[in-house]
């Protein structure tokens, strides 16, 4: 994932395709601690870029977690 995405567009995928673009944000950030670690990293600002995707992800899969609980105990 080149650019970021924004929270409603996040809210547009599955959660098949949001745990894949989980995975890929955490391997993206990590090859941008490595390349910090090895000084072959082009801007400092990669990296609080890519930890705001991982936590924008992590968000719209936990809000989808909290309505689907809440969805489960209005039925009982």
């Amino acid at each position: 994932m080149s650019k970021s995405s924004k929270a409603t567009e996040l809210r547009e995928l599955t959660d098949a395709v949001l745990a894949d673009r989980l995975s890929e944000a955490k391997q993206e950030l990590w090859k941008c601690r490595l390349d910090l670690a090895t000084g072959e990293l082009d801007s400092p600002t990669d990296i609080p870029r890519r930890k705001r995707e991982v936590a924008r992800i992590l968000t719209v899969m936990r809000e989808r977690e909290i309505t689907a609980h809440e969805n489960q105990a209005e039925g009982v």
